[in-house]
C-alpha cells in the first residue's frame, strides 16, 4: 500500500516544510494531551519568578524546559526517545521548581550566583543543584566583574538597547575593554568545558542570550556535531549600531557557528543579517547565512514556520490563578480601594530602558489637557528595582521620583492622589489581582526585546477586557499589535492622546480587541515557544546533513601526493585569485580596497612554486581571468605557463605571448558594455570594472553591499535590454561581480587550446598520467574540472565543457584505445587563431590521421580536482583557502624533491627546454 507524505511507507523524502508540519500535528496532539491532565498538576509545581540583572526569566517561559517528540524517523536520524536538552544560560534559575519532563531529558548549565573558591563548597553545590537538574558553572569573582559587570552589563546590554557604548565619564570602561571581552571569552570557554563534560551524543544544546554569544563557537570547537542553537532575548540593533563594537567579527563569527539562531521578532533577524552582511561580508538568504556553502539558519519563529514567534507565557497559570481565594481576597480589596475611579497600570523595571519617565510625562499632560479625568483615574506605577548600586540608575530613580512628586503635588487631593508609585516587586497573586482590576495597562518601553508584561496583563483580562496602550519599540508589538493601541513613548502629545482613546473606548471594540490579543497569548504559549525552537534546531540539523551529503570531501593530500610520486609526467593546473594570492577577507580586516585590488602571489609560495616548476616530470599553468600585465608581473620569474582573460592569451614564461582566439569571434559589443559599466561605477561608490581584451567585470565588493546589488540588478536589465540583446555573450555573475564575456569562453573550453599549444611545442615520449587542478572559479567556469573526468558520459562531458566547436572529445577510461605514440614529432610555433582540441586522443594536424597520439592517460585514481573556498562545485575534493593550497604545494614539493634525491629523474617533461622548431 503506497504511504503518504506524512508515514514510513513511501520513499518520498519530506521537505522541510512537510517535516515541520508534521511536528506542529505532533504538538498539537500532545497539548491536548497535557490540557486534559492540567487539573491533575497544583500550582505549586509551576515555577517561581527569578530576576536576573532586571531581566525576568520564568519557569516554563524562557528557561527552555521544553516538551517535543522525537520525530524526523524517515529522514533516518536515530535518536534516543528521550532526547536530551542541555539548556545553557547565565544564571540558574536556582529559586524554581520545575515541572515533570515527559519527552525531554532537561537539564540547566549556567552560574549559580554565588563566589565557591574551594573544591569542597563547589562539590557540595553541585549535588545539591543536581537534584534540580542544575549544573553549576563556577566563576571567581574578578570574571564575574569583567564579564558580567564589565562586558554584558556596560558594553552589550546598552548597545543592543540602542544606548551606544560607554562615553564620557565612563572612557575608564572603554580603555579596559580589552581585558572585559577577554574575560568575556574565558567565562564563555568555562561554560563550554561544563556543557562539554555533561555531553552525550544526540544531545541538543540551547545558548541563552548575550551573555554566550561565544559560546556556540567554544562548542562546535569540541564537536562539529553538536546540535547548538542560540537564542538572544534582547533586541539585535541595527548593523550601524552593532558596527561600533570593536569585538565585532569575533562576536559574528562566533554566534554563526550555531546551526539554528534565534530572535523574537523579524526585525532582530533582519537586523543579524543585515550585520553578517554588511560587516563580515557573508551572503545573506531568506533561510540565513551561508558561508562557503555552510548556512547557519536564521528565524524569528511563529508556529513551526519560521515567520515570527516570540517568546510567550505560561498562559494556564494565570488565568486559574484569577480563581484562587487569595486572588480573589486581592481584587477586593482593589475594587474597594479605587472605587469610581479608572485604574491604569504600569510594571516595569526602574531601567532607562522601560521609559517610565516619558509614561509620567505622557500621564501629566493627559491630566493638563482633560480636567474631568483628573479625579476619576488613577496610575498605579510598580518600578522593580535594579542595579541600585550603578550611577545612572540612581540618577534615573531620582528622576522619577521628581516626576512623581510633580504630578501629585499637581492634581492630587487631601482624599486621593492621581499616581501611586512603588519601588518594589509585588508577588505572583497579587501582581494576578493588580492586572485582572486593571483598565487600561501602559507599556512605554524605549527599546524592549519583547515585554511579557503586556502577556500577563492580557492574559488576566477575560473578564475586565482592558485595554492595553503598547510601544511599538516593544518586541510585543508585532505579536500584539493589532489588538493594542501602538504608541511612539518619545512622543509625549501621542501618548496622551492614546489614553484618551483607551479610556473612552466603546465595550465592543475592546472587547474585539481583547479577543485577538487573547487568542495570541493563549495559543503562543512559552511551552509552544521552547517546542517550535528545539524542532526548528533538529530539523536544521538534517537540513545541513542532506547539504553536506552533496558537497565534496576535502582533498586527500597524501593520497594526492602518493599518486603524483608515482606518476612520470604530470600537468598542474592551477587558479590564481584566492588560490594562489593572499588571503584578504580575513576577520578583523577592514578590506583595503587599493591593496586588495592588486592581485598578489601568496609570499609563502615562491620557493615550493620554484622547485614544482623545475621538475622535469610537471608542467604547471596558471588559469586566470585577469589580463597578461598581471601574470607577468607575479608569475615572470617561473617555468611555467600562463593562461590570461580565460585562456585567450598563452604563453610559456620563457617565450611571447600568443592570442588563442576562435576564428570569427564577435567582440563589437565590447564598447557599449563598457559605456554601461563606466555609467554603473560612477553611480556606486567604491565599485570598479576591469576592461579587458575579450571580456568586461564590474566589481562591488567594496560597495555597500545592499546598494550593489541593487545596481547590479539594475545594470542586468539595461544589458538584457539593450546593449547584449542581440549579442553572442555571456553574462557571468559572481557573488559580487558582473562580468560580461564572448559566449564559449570558459576555462574548461581553453583547457584544449592550452593544451593543444603544449604538445605542439614539446617534445613528449610519455602520455601525462596524473593532473592536478585546483583553482576558485565562478560556475560558469567549472568545466575545467569535469574536463578530464574520465567517469562522465560521453555526452554529459560534452556539454560540460560547452566546447563550441566539433572536434575529438576526451573519451571516458572504459572506451580509451592503447596508447599510440606518434612516428615522429613536428613542434609548431603559435599560431593566432589557431585552435587546437586536445583529450585522450589528440591528432596534430601535421600527422597523417592514421597516426594518433594518446597525449593523456588518466586512471580514475590520478586525477585531483580541487575547488577552494566553493562547497558548491563539480570539483572532486575542496581546500578551505589559499593558505591550504600553500601548505600542500609545499608538502607536494618537498615530497618531489626528497623522492628525487634518492631516486633521480627519468621521463621526458613536458617543458619548453625541449621545444623544438617545426619544419
Amino acid at each position: 500500500m503506497p504511504g503518504n507524505k506524512y508515514n514510513g511507507n513511501s520513499n518520498h523524502i519530506p521537505t522541510r516544510v512537510e517535516r515541520l508540519l508534521r511536528e506542529r500535528v505532533l504538538r498539537e496532539q500532545r497539548k491536548s494531551i497535557r490540557a486534559s491532565q492540567s487539573n491533575e498538576v497544583s500550582d505549586n509545581h509551576r515555577g517561581n519568578e527569578v530576576s536576573e540583572n532586571g531581566q525576568c526569566y520564568r519557569e516554563g517561559d524562557n528557561s527552555g524546559v521544553a516538551f517535543v517528540k522525537q520525530y524526523l524517523e524517515e529522514a533516518g536520524a536515530a535518536r534516543p526517545f528521550r532526547q536530551r536538552l542541555l539548556v545553557v544560560a547565565n544564571r540558574l534559575p536556582v529559586s524554581a521548581v520545575r515541572r515533570g519532563v515527559k519527552e525531554f531529558e532537561a537539564r540547566w548549565i549556567g552560574w549559580a550566583g554565588v563566589n565557591v573558591p574551594d573544591e569542597i563548597g563547589q562539590k557540595a553545590l553541585t549535588k545539591a543543584l543536581a537534584e534540580k537538574r542544575c549544573i553549576p558553572v563556577f566563576l571567581d569573582e574578578e570574571i564575574v566583574h569583567q564579564y558580567y559587570n564589565g562586558y554584558c552589563n556596560n558594553i552589550l546590554w546598552p548597545l543592543f538597547h540602542y544606548l551606544g557604548l560607554p562615553q564620557e565619564d565612563r572612557l575608564a570602561t572603554t580603555r579596559s575593554f580589552q581585558s572585559q571581552f577577554a574575560a568575556y571569552k574565558k567565562a564563555n570557554q568555562m561554560f563550554a568545558d561544563v556543557v562539554n563534560a555533561h555531553y552525550e551524543e544526540g544531545d541538543v544544546v540551547w545558548c541563552h542570550d548575550y551573555h554566550l554569544m561565544y559560546l556556540p563557537e567554544c562548542l562546535k570547537k569540541y564537536n562539529t556535531k553538536m546540535k547548538v542553537g542560540w537564542f538572544l532575548h534582547t533586541p539585535f540593533p541595527s548593523s550601524e549600531i552593532h558596527r561600533t563594537l570593536p569585538s565585532r567579527y569575533e562576536l559574528l563569527r562566533s554566534v554563526l557557528a550555531a546551526d539554528l539562531v534565534g530572535f523574537h521578532t523579524y526585525d532582530y533577524a533582519r537586523h543579524f543579517v543585515s550585520a553578517c552582511t554588511r560587516i563580515l561580508g557573508l551572503e545573506g538568504t531568506p533561510e540565513g547565512v551561508e558561508d562557503q556553502g555552510k548556512l547557519t539558519r536564521v528565524a524569528a519563529f511563529f508556529n513551526c514556520l519560521k515567520l515570527q514567534f516570540p517568546i510567550g507565557i505560561d498562559s494556564d497559570r494565570f488565568i486559574r490563578a484569577l480563581e484562587l481565594p487569595q486572588v480573589q481576597e486581592h481584587i477586593k480589596e482593589l475594587k474597594e480601594r479605587f472605587s469610581g475611579r479608572k485604574v491604569m497600570l504600569g510594571v516595569d523595571r526602574l531601567d532607562m530602558i522601560k521609559g517610565i519617565p516619558q509614561k509620567l510625562l505622557a500621564f501629566e499632560k493627559f491630566l493638563e489637557e482633560n480636567p474631568y479625568w483628573r479625579d476619576k483615574v488613577v496610575l498605579l506605577q510598580i518600578a522593580v528595582p535594579t542595579r541600585t548600586d550603578v550611577p545612572e540608575y540612581q540618577k534615573l530613580t531620582s528622576q522619577v521620583h521628581e516626576i512623581v512628586g510633580r504630578i501629585n503635588g499637581r492634581f492630587g487631593t487631601l482624599t486621593a492622589v492621581p499616581i501611586h508609585h512603588l519601588d518594589c516587586s509585588l508577588d505572583f497573586h497579587a501582581l494576578c489581582a493588580l492586572y485582572a482590576v486593571t483598565d487600561v495597562a501602559l507599556v512605554t518601553s524605549l527599546r524592549d526585546g519583547m515585554n511579557l508584561v503586556s502577556y500577563e496583563f492580557v492574559a488576566c483580562q477575560e473578564a475586565k477586557k482592558g485595554v492595553l496602550i503598547l510601544s511599538e519599540f516593544a518586541g510585543a508589538a508585532q505579536s500584539l499589535g493589532a489588538g493594542a493601541i501602538l504608541v511612539n513613548p518619545w512622543n509625549i502629545t501621542e501618548v496622551a492622546a492614546s489614553i484618551g482613546q483607551a479610556l473612552n473606548m466603546p465595550a465592543e471594540e475592546r472587547e474585539k480587541r481583547h479577543c485577538h490579543n487573547f487568542h495570541h497569548v493563549t495559543e503562543h504559549t512559552a511551552q509552544e515557544w521552547a517546542e517550535t525552537f528545539v524542532s526548528e534546531l533538529n530539523d536544521t540539523v538534517v537540513e545541513a546533513q542532506l547539504r553536506t551529503s552533496k558537497v565534496p570531501p576535502e582533498l586527500p593530500q597524501n593520497d594526492a601526493m602518493e599518486c603524483y610520486l608515482l606518476s612520470s609526467n604530470r600537468l598542474v593546473i592551477l587558479g590564481f585569485n584566492t588560490t594562489l594570492t593572499e588571503p584578504v577577507d580575513t576577520p578583523g580586516s577592514r578590506g583595503d580596497q587599493i591593496e586588495e585590488m592588486e592581485l598578489k602571489l601568496h609570499p609563502a609560495l615562491r620557493e615550493p612554486l620554484i622547485a614544482l616548476c623545475n621538475d622535469p616530470k610537471t608542467t604547471i599553468a596558471v588559469l586566470s581571468g585577469s589580463d597578461r600585465c598581471v601574470l607577468d608581473k607575479n608569475f615572470g620569474e617561473y617555468n611555467l605557463w600562463l593562461a590570461a582573460e580565460n585562456g585567450m592569451f598563452l604563453r610559456h614564461t620563457k617565450g611571447d605571448w600568443m592570442t588563442k582566439m576562435p576564428e570569427h569571434l564577435n567582440l563589437e559589443w565590447i564598447d557599449s558594455v563598457k559605456h554601461v559599466f563606466e555609467y554603473f561605477t560612477e553611480r556606486t561608490p567604491r565599485s570598479h570594472f576591469d576592461f579587458w581584451d575579450t571580456s568586461l567585470v564590474w566589481n562591488y565588493k567594496y560597495a555597500d553591499i545592499e546598494f550593489g546589488r541593487l545596481q547590479a540588478r539594475d545594470m542586468l536589465q539595461h544589458l538584457w535590454t539593450g546593449p547584449i540583446s542581440n549579442a553572442s555573450v555571456d553574462v557571468v555573475q559572481g557573488s559580487r561581480s558582473v562580468e560580461v564575456r564572448a559566449v564559449g569562453v570558459t576555462k574548461g573550453a581553453a583547457i584544449d587550446r592550452i593544451l593543444g599549444e603544449i604538445v605542439h611545442t614539446t617534445s613528449m615520449t610519455t602520455p601525462i598520467d596524473y593532473v592536478l587542478c585546483i583553482g576558485h572559479f565562478l560556475g560558469k567556469d567549472e568545466d575545467v574540472y569535469t574536463f578530464f573526468e574520465p567517469e562522465l558520459p560521453f555526452d554529459a562531458l560534452s556539454i560540460a565543457r560547452s566546447k563550441p566547436f566539433d572536434g575529438p572529445r576526451l573519451l571516458p577510461a572504459e572506451r580509451r584505445p592503447p596508447l599510440k605514440l606518434p612516428a615522429s614529432k613536428s613542434g609548431a610555433k603559435s599560431r593566432t587563431s589557431s585552435y587546437y582540441s586536445c583529450g585522450s586522443l589528440l591528432r596534430h594536424p601535421s600527422v597523417p590521421e592514421k597516426i594518433s597520439w594518446s597525449v593523456v592517460d588518466l586512471k580514475g585514481d590520478n586525477y585531483f580536482s580541487c575547488a577552494v573556498g566553493r562547497t558548491r562545485t563539480s570539483a572532486r575534493y575542496l581546500l578551505g583557502s589559499s593558505d591550504d593550497v600553500v601548505s600542500f604545494l609545499n608538502r607536494l614539493a618537498n615530497a618531489s624533491s626528497s623522492r628525487d634525491l634518492v631516486f633521480g629523474t627519468d621521463s621526458l617533461p613536458l617543458h619548453p627546454t625541449h621545444i623544438r622548431t617545426s619544419v
